[in-house]
């Protein structure tokens, strides 16, 4: 979140009403999409490089990000129930668009 937002948002453990929760809510939910953007271009970068359909796919790699994600939600305090279902999703579509990137830089 840049400074000025976060300067404009009550932080969590101050909140008195549910107008200041859905704003920090909503500041929030717009700084992930802006990274989950980023993330989405390196799926692009990833589909660009990768030789061929078949390692688009790679169990070892989901495994490692999987386990890399409950290791910092951990050091967060954010508990692995929400983490790891959230990013197991994640890593499900940003496969599956990869594979469309792959697919039509192939065309």
């Amino acid at each position: 979140m840049s400074d000025t937002e976060t300067a404009q948002i009550t932080a969590p453990e101050a909140c008195e009403t549910m107008a200041q929760v859905r704003e920090g809510v909503d500041a929030l939910d717009r700084e992930l999409v802006a990274l989950i953007a980023v993330r989405a271009r390196y799926m692009e970068a990833a589909a660009r490089i990768k030789p061929s359909r078949d390692v688009v796919r790679d169990e070892w790699r989901i495994n490692d990000v999987i386990s890399k994600v409950k290791a910092e939600a951990q050091k967060a305090g954010l508990s692995t129930q929400i983490a790891e279902p959230v990013w197991r999703e994640l890593v499900e579509r940003s496969i599956a668009y990869e594979f469309t990137v792959w697919d039509k830089t192939r065309d």
